[in-house]
């Protein structure tokens, strides 16, 4: 799988290179905060990012995936267990996402869904946060496990 996530990191590369300095940083922070378990302060950090993201195509889905995390961060720090997919990739935002499975397939959506954010999210700060270089290259492994849960269906031997 580390060789589907360095493909899937260089098919975003030309479209995430450019975002500033402060903005990355938050990103990263986003996937950091809610890998940890705070909650609260990885919905501060997803409101604070997709408000200073610009728009454009790839921008729109980076977004999405924010959006996503967010809406799993405020559940999960409220108890809520459950899947919520008030919030999803569209049809048009799906060539940016790292899974790309037919909906039959697809046993959890909003586990799908969230599991595709959180790939995304940590990809763009790998790509575009030189500050937080280190800390992202210390969670390589998660996104690699993460990743080798789908292995299977998508047809990785």
């Amino acid at each position: 799988m580390e060789r589907f996530l360095n493909e899937y990191i260089n098919r975003l590369r030309p479209h995430f290179t450019g975002i500033p300095a402060e903005t990355a940083h938050e990103i990263a922070s986003v996937f950091l905060n809610f890998k940890f378990g705070l909650y609260t302060n990885a919905v501060k950090e997803c409101t604070q990012a997709i408000s200073l993201i610009n728009e454009g195509e790839a921008n729109v889905a980076l977004k999405k995936a924010l959006s996503i995390i967010r809406i799993n961060a405020q559940n999960l720090e409220n108890a809520q267990f459950s899947s919520d997919l008030s919030v999803v990739f569209s049809e048009n935002e799906r060539k940016y996402i790292s899974i790309i499975l037919p909906a039959a397939q697809i046993e959890a959506p909003g586990t799908f869904e969230l599991d595709n954010a959180l790939v995304m999210v940590y990809c763009v700060a790998v790509i575009s946060s030189q500050e937080d270089e280190e800390a992202m290259a210390e969670h390589r492994n998660f996104i690699i496990r993460l990743l080798n849960g789908y292995k299977k269906d998508l047809g990785i031997s």
